[in-house]
């Protein structure tokens, strides 16, 4: 087989050459952008699941879409030590350039534009007090005009960001059209800006204000927008993304191969899904290792299980081996219990499941360790703020990476 034809792509955030089992997410969002088009009212949007089901891949194939409805657009990425500020004010501002050829009124957009710029200007630089803030503070967003003020500039996150997102949503009407904002690693944001985020969602929801937000988070993201807004359970809609079903995997394997003119045998199918789980970037790493290492087509068996190894180190290397590093020694001692209780024995002692991605009781991990469960709450809190684990329910934590227990497991203690 030619490596230069492989058509796969286990990258992180890079589009798969052929987006399968994705359909209904898609056309859940092509009706959305339609209602609001038609001034219907809609709920903003918000995919949750494990790492490596597509979450970044997904939101930027929805971006897309609002972009081919010349809708207004931008991204960013949430990060635990930003401010929501700048980010957003970035994403606003090249959503309204997008907007800003076809508006009728240059004075609007100046007005807008205004109004951004004061908004961001707000953030406070992250220098200590009384010194002069670095250059990475300095906020240059290339706007010409001059700060607005007495809008979006009091200082308080909640009360500017729906004065923001209010305005934007105003230049975005006059246009006949919309914004979307997407926000990707959605759980990493402060208490605060998910508290002015929701507040913001509900006044435009009030509003039937031609503007939304699509979020991209971990499982656990519903619980912090329920946290910070009791009402956020009612202001967006949810959609979990989950791992492929066995058509769909199958698809994602042997749509791009057709296009090369390349075969798969029914087994080679069987081994590669038993071997991936059906998660998006474990189908794309075996099925490329599997590519490089078939010498001819139909790929069969065989040929998976030469190349397995090949994926799996791999995988151990930058999917899992780079999480893992990041923990402590205390840290690493509660994710091997955790891999460790994730394995369920039958009557005879053998193991009969291996519930890998389940959740796990954080007092049955305390007793495994013979602990008592407060003294393991620094390094439960500290893996979750690390994206490692993550708390569904209380007294649960589960691994935020698919398989991580099985390559726990493997680990030298």
């Amino acid at each position: 087989m030619d490596p230069v034809r492989n058509p796969y792509a286990p990258g992180a955030g890079q589009r798969p050459p052929e987006l399968a089992g994705r359909g209904r997410e898609l056309d859940v969002f092509d009706i959305v952008l339609e209602r609001i088009a038609r001034g219907r009212p809609e709920r903003s949007l918000m995919l949750t699941g494990l790492r490596g089901v597509g979450k970044t891949v997904l939101l930027n194939t929805l971006r897309s879409q609002a972009i081919n409805r010349l809708w207004g657009s931008g991204k960013i990425e949430a990060r635990p030590d930003q401010s929501l500020r700048r980010p957003v004010a970035a994403a606003l501002h090249m959503a309204v350039r997008e907007l800003a050829p076809r508006h009728r009124a240059p004075d609007r957009i100046d007005a807008f534009l205004g109004v951004l710029k004061a908004f961001a200007q707000r953030s406070a630089p992250t220098g200590r007090a009384g010194s002069a803030p670095k250059l990475r503070d300095r906020w240059q967003p290339g706007i010409d005009v001059p700060a607005a003020s007495g809008r979006a500039d009091s200082g308080d996150i909640e009360i500017d960001l729906v004065e923001l997102l209010t305005d934007a949503a105003a230049v975005a009407s006059d246009v006949g059209t919309g914004i979307a904002v997407f926000i990707d690693e959605m759980q990493d944001l402060g208490p605060e800006d998910v508290s002015a985020l929701c507040a913001a969602c509900h006044e435009l929801s009030q509003l039937g204000a031609p503007l939304i937000v699509v979020g991209a988070g971990l499982p656990h993201l519903p619980a912090v927008l329920s946290a910070a807004k009791s009402y956020s359970e009612r202001l967006f809609r949810y959609q979990r993304i989950d791992r492929l079903d066995r058509i769909a995997a199958d698809q994602a394997l042997c749509a791009p191969a057709e296009r090369e003119e390349v075969e798969y045998e029914q087994k080679a199918l069987d081994l590669l899904y038993e071997k991936s789980g059906g998660y998006p970037y474990f189908v794309q790493a075996y099925g490329k290792a599997t590519w490089d290492h078939a010498p001819r087509s139909p790929i069969t068996a065989a040929d998976v299980r030469v190349a397995a190894p090949e994926a799996e180190a791999e995988l151990g290397v930058g999917f899992f081996g780079s999480r893992f590093e990041r923990a402590t020694p205390a840290e690493r001692e509660y994710m091997r219990a955790m891999a460790t209780l994730s394995l369920v024995e039958g009557e005879s002692g053998g193991v009969v499941r291996d519930d890998m991605d389940a959740a796990v009781p954080t007092a049955e991990i305390a007793r495994a360790l013979g602990r008592k469960p407060a003294s393991l709450s620094p390094a439960r809190d500290a893996l979750i703020k690390k994206g490692l684990i993550y708390s569904g329910e209380r007294g649960t934590v589960a691994f935020t990476v698919p398989h991580f227990g099985r390559y726990l497991r493997t680990q030298p203690v």
